[in-house]
């Protein structure tokens, strides 16, 4: 069965750093483009990066552009989360797709994590 498994979530005050990973099982991570997705409380799930398969082609939501970084290597997608803010505060998933281009939509992704939670507070 595929799946997704996020990890690396937790509580951290203003201003630190957390990393995310996700890794698969069941399919060739390799394979496949990954986009990180959250949800605060209350708000729907946003989309804030992605990168191909390759690694070729990152992108990033204007919230978080120059403060996170996604990455990769052949076994894991990887989430660098620095300079983070209370309104960061969510459960992240990771996601799957097929796609070759770098697309922050939910719609492409064929395959989700089931979240890990991250909370920014003092």
């Amino acid at each position: 069965q595929e799946q997704l498994v996020e990890s690396g979530g937790g509580s951290v005050q203003p201003g630190g750093s957390l990393r995310l990973s996700c890794a698969a099982s069941g399919l060739t991570m390799d394979y496949y483009g990954v986009g990180w997705f959250r949800q605060a409380p209350g708000k729907p799930r946003e989309g804030i990066s992605c990168i191909t398969s390759t690694g070729a082609t990152t992108n990033y939501a204007d919230s978080v552009k120059g403060r996170f970084t996604v990455s990769r290597d052949s076994a894991k997608v990887y989430l660098q989360m620095n300079s983070l803010k209370p309104e960061d505060t969510a459960v992240y998933y990771c996601a799957a797709t097929s796609w070759t281009m770098c697309v922050m939509y939910e719609t492409v992704y064929e395959y989700w994590g089931q979240g890990t939670q991250v909370t920014v507070s003092s």
